[in-house]
């Protein structure tokens, strides 16, 4: 066998481990097993995507989760595959379209869709192979997409099954229209953008008399104005309740009603109602049955079909204009008729396309709906009864206000790309909704049919994706084995559009909830706590950093930083730190190597009996317990800072100094066979986290097969005996060292000089561990000699306490003590000073009103770090006498 390398290059060993590691199979689910399942769905990525931080983050999290439990002996079926993005890829291929010269239009849909296809069989899916350079282990034969025939012919059964229940239907509402994309789309795609706009006051007469001045940012749709709205308790308006005003411009006469919306506080405490074109006002329309005219078309230009004939000149002008045209007329002729009261500067949110970056506008059109609130009832009841938990709860607080204000869900989208509604249409326009062309025909008895143009939206087959993917409608035996899933790991970001309307169709058509536990995390944000965004710089891309310091720094970095409830905190900094981890690793399996270790099947844990090997195999089981509890409880931090201080502590900075001369003596076999079966147990606890460089060194001390770490069982507790007798010893040999090399550098003793230590008060046991031990203190902690202390303390020393002993260390010759008393002195009055500016600054209420959340944050963090030094540099001049 070859010795380890140097280093570990991540470059070179990872393709080559996850190759084996598909190669063996070892991520494969086996439904015909007998194992207690584990499934878990992976929020499928879109086909266009490539790999962001925020993927970086989810996919590492499911990972530890997969991997644990398949280590645990469940089956797991982590279920992959990526998501059609009908906005997305269509836009992806247009673009290209565009490079050729030729259009969608002129193309044709079927000629277009071939090329779609064509495109996702070239390029689409490169996600999925930037997964695996991430370590990613789900069961990639059985890797799904949401338009494949399988689950295309589930979006249509449940189509069809709630068409025929009522639940979708058709109706004419309001939606959030891309004038660009020419489409209606969801709010997760609509941007909300700080615009610099203006607020228009603008003169309303009242019938027989009066004005009211109602205030607006988009005076353009006042042509489609139908009523002025005041707070019935508004004493101002109160007595204009029930008469008309006379619309400017177009002469129109339009009621004054009472509603709540009209806030007495707001604006001028009037608001000219206006349903096609506000949400609100829509709401509006409905309670008072206005009529709801349009005044604008699909690509955002004035239309006046529905607004009459008898029209003034000035507006039939306005015909076909676009609307920020039309704005600038309408405002101009307002100023002309003096009915422009004054115009003020006024910040406010716009909403865009996300993709597009076109203002969006509310549209009234009618589209295919979903029954939201009927369906969403049962996954309200499943939460509060707890049988799908939120990690951490309050996310159920954000899922409660959301679905018990559930509002109708638009489904259709005017798309080419994506599931095409399965309804039909004969020439007086009837509807006929079927699974295929073929159904639809029988049922209209041969008259001629034309299919549905629009699509479903594409959050509608991906609220299928835990039992579509599994078969359904069939009833497979995967669908029986592995539905309900057991964890769904996600951003609060998607809460509603995706994870409420899973359980939505979960519950109606498996009649079970699809997961049991939603594990929601964070954000990425980078080291300031900012968030990431092109515009300020500073996106990181994954890619770069795996290829740079190695996947395994990469998860361990976000895994390190996920505590429940908080964002994640990322930086090239941070990787490139964390890579000193894997390097502590590697460096340390190398010395053990060198030194013959090597794994030993017959060692038995309850046959040590050196204090030392017994210590560190308690606290290996220690570790065990605190990363188990950490998987458990969907503390991925916990889990990772356990693994942390187990190797990084407890295995190198104490069991394999203190074991460095042991090698070469007569505990050697005791010791090494120790050491080889906690590195076995490090390397199978750290898996899930560092998956790449614990796989390595496992097969390379021949632990097992190639590529078996993977599946080698999760670490248990073994009895040890006497542990406690053992974790007393060499814990208080540990606080030993650690109070000398404190004191010593407080008080700048140089390393290369040993020194002399007194033990006042010490038990005649505790002098007799301070000589058994007196090797590793003078190698760890420069001890020259160790004893009791049998006169008075000698002046110029340093002292502190450990136990019933006092700790004296005679400084004399060592050091200039004065000095060292006027440099901790001034180093503390500085600290003391720099904290005192941190505290006053961080009790101003002006500051920290004003200041953002980042450099309260940072202003937070000095004040810890200043209090800190403030605590240790009284300490360090406490211990001199």
């Amino acid at each position: 066998m070859t010795s380890l390398e140097k280093n570990f290059e991540p470059a070179s060993a990872e393709a080559r481990l996850y190759r084996g590691w598909e190669e063996t199979g070892a991520f494969a689910a086996h439904p015909e097993s007998n194992a207690t399942p584990y499934s878990i769905m992976i929020p499928p990525p879109n086909v266009t995507g490539s790999l962001h931080v925020g993927h970086a983050l989810t996919m590492t999290l499911q990972d530890i989760f997969t991997r644990y439990r398949r280590m645990t002996g469940r089956d797991v079926l982590w279920q992959p595959g990526t998501d059609h993005a009908g906005i997305a890829t269509q836009m992806v291929v247009e673009r290209l379209l565009d490079k050729e010269g030729v259009s969608r239009k002129q193309l044709g849909r079927e000629t277009f869709l071939s090329r779609v296809w064509q495109w996702k069989a070239e390029s689409g899916g490169a996600i999925t192979q930037q997964l695996r350079r991430l370590g990613a282990s789900p069961d990639w034969s059985r890797e799904r997409f949401t338009m494949d025939e399988g689950l295309s012919t589930a979006v249509r059964e449940v189509f069809v099954r709630l068409y025929e229940e009522g639940l979708i239907y058709q109706d004419k509402r309001l939606v959030n229209w891309d004038t660009v994309l020419q489409t209606a789309i969801s709010d997760l795609e609509v941007e909300a953008r700080e615009t610099k706009g203006h607020m228009w006051h603008i003169r309303y007469p009242v019938e027989g008399g009066e004005e009211i001045i109602v205030a607006t940012t988009r005076p353009e749709t006042m042509l489609a104005d139908t009523a002025v709205a005041v707070h019935p308790e508004n004493e101002k308006f109160k007595h204009l309740i029930g008469r008309h005003v006379v619309l400017p411009l177009t002469e129109r006469k339009i009621p004054i009603i009472a509603d709540d919306y009209a806030d007495p506080e707001k604006g001028t405490g009037a608001v000219k109602i206006t349903p096609a074109h506000d949400f609100n006002d829509f709401e509006v329309g409905k309670r008072h049955g206005l009529p709801m005219p349009s005044m604008l078309d699909r690509q955002g230009r004035v239309s006046l079909a529905e607004l009459g004939d008898d029209l003034p000149d000035f507006v039939r002008a306005l015909e076909g204009d676009d609307r920020f045209v039309a704005r600038k007329k309408i405002v101009a002729e307002l100023e002309v008729l003096e009915l422009l009261v004054e115009v003020k500067p006024h910040p406010h949110t716009v909403p865009h396309g996300d993709r597009s970056g076109s203002v969006i506008e509310p549209l009234l059109t009618t589209q295919w709906y979903c029954n939201a609130w009927v369906l969403a009832q049962p996954a309200i009841k499943a939460v509060e009864e707890g049988r799908i938990k939120f990690v951490p709860q309050q996310w159920e607080n954000t899922f409660f206000a959301w679905m018990r204000d559930i509002q109708p869900w638009c489904i259709s989208r005017q798309l080419w790309w994506g599931h095409r509604i399965p309804a039909w249409y004969d020439e007086s326009g009837k509807v006929y909704v079927a699974r295929t062309a073929e159904e639809a025909q029988a049922q209209a008895q041969g008259a001629a049919l034309t299919q549905d143009e629009d699509v479903l939206d594409t959050w509608f087959s991906s609220a299928l994706w835990p039992f579509s993917t599994l078969g359904w409608p069939a009833q497979t035996p995967e669908l029986a084995k592995y539905y309900p899933t057991d964890t769904l790991v996600t951003g609060f970001d998607i809460i509603f559009f995706w994870v409420a309307r899973m359980m939505m169709m979960g519950l109606h058509f498996m009649g079970d909830v699809p997961f049991r536990t939603v594990y929601i995390h964070g954000l990425v944000r980078d080291e300031k706590g900012q968030k990431m965004s092109k515009s300020k710089g500073n996106v990181l891309d994954p890619l770069t950093l795996i290829d740079d310091y190695g996947a395994d720094a990469l998860r361990y970095s976000v895994a390190a930083a996920a505590g429940q409830g908080r964002d994640v905190k990322l930086g090239a900094k941070i990787v490139e730190s964390n890579r000193g981890f894997i390097t502590k690793i590697w460096n340390a399996a190398r010395f053990l190597e060198m030194n013959g270790v090597k794994p030993n099947p017959d060692f038995k844990p309850e046959t040590a009996r050196l204090p030392l090997c017994r210590w560190i195999l308690a606290r290996a089981n220690e570790a065990i317990e605190a990363a188990t509890a950490g998987l458990d409880a969907f503390r991925p931090n916990d889990y990772a800072n356990a693994c942390y201080r187990f190797a990084w502590g407890d295995v190198c900075d104490w069991f394999i100094e203190f074991a460095k001369p042991g090698f070469a003596g007569e505990d050697a076999a005791e010791i090494r066979d120790t050491a080889a079966h906690v590195l076995g147990i490090l390397l199978r606890l750290m898996h899930p986290l560092i998956p790449f460089v614990t796989e390595e060194l496992w097969d390379h001390f021949g632990y097992g097969e190639a590529c078996s770490l993977i599946t080698a069982p999760w670490p248990r507790a073994e009895a040890v005996s006497d542990a406690d007798a053992a974790a007393d010893e060499v814990n208080w040999v540990i606080a030993l060292i650690s109070e000398i090399r404190t004191v010593r550098s407080e008080m700048n003793v140089p390393p290369a000089q040993k020194s002399p230590v007194l033990l006042q008060d010490a038990s005649p046991e505790t002098l007799a561990r301070a000589q058994d031990w007196f090797e590793a203190l003078s190698r760890m902690a420069r001890v020259s000699e160790i004893g009791p202390l049998t006169g008075p303390a000698p002046k110029n020393a340093a002292q502190a306490v450990l136990g019933e002993a006092t700790i004296i260390l005679p400084l004399e010759g060592l050091i200039d003590l004065e000095v060292e008393k006027k440099r901790l002195a001034a180093a503390l009055a500085k600290a003391q000073a720099e904290l005192g500016k941190v505290t006053q600054k961080l009790a101003n209420a002006d500051f920290t009103a004003r200041a953002p959340e980042t450099v309260l944050e940072e202003h937070r963090e000095r004040e810890r770090n200043f209090t800190g030094e403030v605590t240790r540099l009284s300490a360090a001049l406490a211990r001199i006498f």
